[in-house]
């Protein structure tokens, strides 16, 4: 006799926990030997593991059940512009991913501080931690009231489950087990979906049988707009450049040809899966009153549940647990190692000198600090779609100009990139008081603060060019000082 759905989620989601904690165990032991290896995988990660490594960090829940709820809701097919747009965003993110390999360093503030200074980098540093707080607990409660809706199990149970096996795995395997994880998890999400996409289609009689009882304006691919559709691809842009979590990764690719070749995979990668959660999601929309109960939160598995095999359902319910915690071990991990390196560094003597060994166990310590905290907020119940629209908007619109143009601007002055700093951040704070988070004047708020530093910076640099003041120091290190790292194993 088979399981039922809940027996059945509860076994995936089991499997897939234990299997998060057997990978840090085996990588904490075998392959973590210094602070490089724990905090960017040696930078010797090939195309595929950083491909799929980026994949897996730009779609969590809101690009799975988020992106079904679209297409059941107003958006329609045109809801495939969510993570499309995003796939697009790669395009020229491919463009900045060697230079951002050839900074060889480890976090954004300490390039930041290399070109503007002391006080640009602890400014970006506590900007990204404030915001890496915020993505942690909306994923670790993502993470937690997927596994309850799946299992039935109490939600704060859950929460602690999660929080949990994030804290464990990324402690001990650091970087590593990370991309590992993501690997795993991206692959669980493609295939689950590509797997249950046809089995829930054909149950529905087929997509004729589907189109035929869904408005004509629900199958545009543009119902949305493009004026929508470029805003969230200058978004997801400006998000990913100044994302500590991409740019680890690029930071760990073995060299700057594969960081180029695997921003250009993922993108291929998250084009390849937009479209089956936007197919269950009018799948969902067509069919909704079959379903007992249907919502637009709860259109893609109530779909699946209803016309797929049990074992189908359970390999989407893997497939959505294996998206929301794809990025919370990211963020804690980028959060401890920015803290050990761009705040610690500052105010604790004696700091610039710990051992390899003394500075993986600080960072293993804050892993598990901060996830604690994290865990205590998603207590709180605050919702996760302002969590995370608070957490993009005030980590990227600051730092995007000092970073971004930071690395390809070679005579840059200091004072352009602390300016831009701080004008990016009241601006997007600015724009997310005035539009409520969402779009104003067909502009998001992180796009619109990302705008005026950028104007900043080059309006400063403008005027210090002609004023005759030299360039800041350069973002790259010289291939000498790039040994003596290596020979440190930093």
């Amino acid at each position: 006799m088979g399981f039922d759905v809940n027996a059945g989620a509860l076994l995936i989601t089991g499997g897939y926990l234990v299997g998060m904690l057997v990978i840090g165990f085996v990588v904490g032991k075998i392959k973590i030997k210094n602070s490089s290896d724990y905090m960017l995988a040696g930078r010797r990660m090939g195309l595929f593991m950083v491909a799929f490594s980026l994949s897996a960090n730009n779609i969590g829940g809101g690009s799975t059940t988020g992106l079904a709820s679209k297409a059941y809701g107003t958006w329609g097919m045109s809801a495939v512009w969510y993570v499309l747009a995003a796939s697009i965003a790669m395009i020229p993110l491919a463009y900045f991913a060697p230079k951002i390999r050839k900074t060889f360093a480890v976090t954004i503030p300490e390039v930041i501080g290399r070109r503007f200074g002391k006080a640009s980098s602890i400014f970006s540093a506590v900007l990204n931690i404030l915001a890496l707080f915020c993505l942690t607990s909306s994923q670790v409660a993502a993470s937690g009231s997927v596994i309850a809706t799946l299992t039935g199990i109490p939600l704060n149970v859950c929460l602690f489950a999660a929080g949990i096996i994030i804290i464990v795995y990324t402690t001990l395997g650091g970087m590593i087990a990370d991309q590992i994880s993501d690997f795993v998890q991206f692959i669980i999400i493609l295939v689950g979906l590509a797997i249950a996409t046809p089995f829930v289609l054909n149950g529905c009689g087929g997509w004729d049988a589907i189109s035929a009882k869904l408005p004509g304006e629900q199958l545009s691919f543009t119902k949305i707009g493009w004026v929508v559709i470029i805003g969230y691809i200058f978004n997801y842009f400006c998000t990913f450049l100044s994302g500590p979590e991409m740019i680890s990764r690029f930071e760990s690719a073995k060299d700057e040809k594969t960081a180029f070749g695997a921003s250009l995979l993922s993108g291929v990668l998250m084009a390849a899966m937009s479209i089956f959660p936007t197919l269950l999601g009018l799948a969902a929309l067509a069919m909704k009153d079959q379903i007992p109960g249907i919502t637009e939160a709860t259109a893609m598995m109530g779909v699946t549940e209803h016309f797929a095999p049990t074992i189908i359902t359970g390999v989407v319910s893997a497939a959505i647990i294996s998206a929301t915690m794809s990025s919370a071990d990211s963020n804690l991990l980028c959060m401890s190692t920015m803290f050990m390196k761009d705040i610690l560094i500052h105010f604790r003597e004696g700091a610039k000198e710990m051992t390899d060994q003394q500075l993986i166990f600080w960072t293993r310590f804050c892993n598990v600090l901060f996830c604690l905290v994290a865990m205590m907020i998603s207590f709180l119940g605050i919702s996760i779609v302002t969590m995370n629209t608070f957490a993009f908007a005030i980590r990227c619109a600051g730092p995007f100009a000092a970073y971004g143009l930071g690395i390809i601007v070679p005579r840059a002055t200091k004072h352009s990139g602390t300016i831009s700093i701080v004008t990016g951040t009241i601006a997007v704070i600015f724009w997310q008081i005035l539009s409520g988070g969402d779009f104003y004047l067909g502009i998001l708020p992180v796009v619109f603060g990302c705008a005026v530093g950028t104007a900043t910076f080059f309006i400063v640099n403008a005027i210090e060019w002609h004023l005759g003041v030299e360039p800041a120091p350069s973002a790259f290190l010289t291939p000498e000082e790039q040994r003596k790292l290596e020979a440190e194993g930093r």
